[in-house]
């Protein structure tokens, strides 16, 4: 089942059609909407996620390179009309 991820990049509010088998989050299907190449960004994430305790590094490091590529308010579009029908 496709979900739609809306995302503001560069100051530009957009929104895709995301699915898991496809990307493997939702960070990685905004990036390859745009063209970004996230070799280097997924190779740090993983150092930082073995020398981190926590998954808290995981996410800060996540949030602030997105932020730094220009992204902000990456989320998941909920589906009202499938909620009216349960």
């Amino acid at each position: 089942m496709a979900r739609r991820v809306g995302y503001t990049f560069k100051n530009q509010y957009k929104e895709i059609n995301f699915v898991y088998d496809k990307f493997h989050d939702i960070y990685e299907a905004v990036a390859a909407a745009e063209g970004i190449d996230l070799t280097r960004y997924l190779a740090m994430e993983a150092q930082v996620a073995m020398t981190s305790k926590g998954s808290q590094a995981v996410k800060d490091y996540r949030q602030k390179e997105f932020a730094r590529f220009g992204f902000s308010d990456i989320h998941f579009i909920r589906d009202e009309s499938a909620q009216d029908e349960s």
